[in-house]
């Protein structure tokens, strides 16, 4: 059975989290800061709203029903499409994007693998 990590997302009073794999989880946190230090820059009229990535921990164990564990490759997947759907005219938003998408197919051919073992 794989080892998972969780990200702990922060956004505004909402908190959730993501189950990564170990080998991918610092991956995503980093990723995380990263597009949080250039959304501020885009200029576009609609911005995706991205939440903070405030906690990783080894183990999860929840009490409220109404908080989800969301897979990392689901949290990737509907990261991408917010972020491709973005039309921006100045920032150069495609070395985003590449960033975004490259976890992404890390994560596709990790699960993958998983499935085939």
């Amino acid at each position: 059975m794989p080892v998972m990590r969780y990200i702990v997302m922060k956004s505004e009073q909402e908190l959730s989290f993501v189950e990564m794999p170990e080998s991918h989880a610092y991956q995503l946190s980093a990723l995380n800061l990263r597009l949080h230090k250039e959304i501020d820059k885009l200029t576009a009229a609609s911005v995706p709203v991205l939440p903070y990535a405030i906690a990783e921990c080894a183990d999860v164990e929840l009490h409220d029903k109404s908080v989800v564990i969301e897979s990392g490759l689901d949290y990737m997947n509907r990261l991408e499409k917010d972020f491709s759907s973005i039309e921006e005219k100045s920032y150069p938003l495609i070395s985003l994007l590449t960033e975004i998408r490259a976890l992404q197919a890390q994560l596709e051919q990790w699960y993958e693998e998983e499935l085939d073992n």
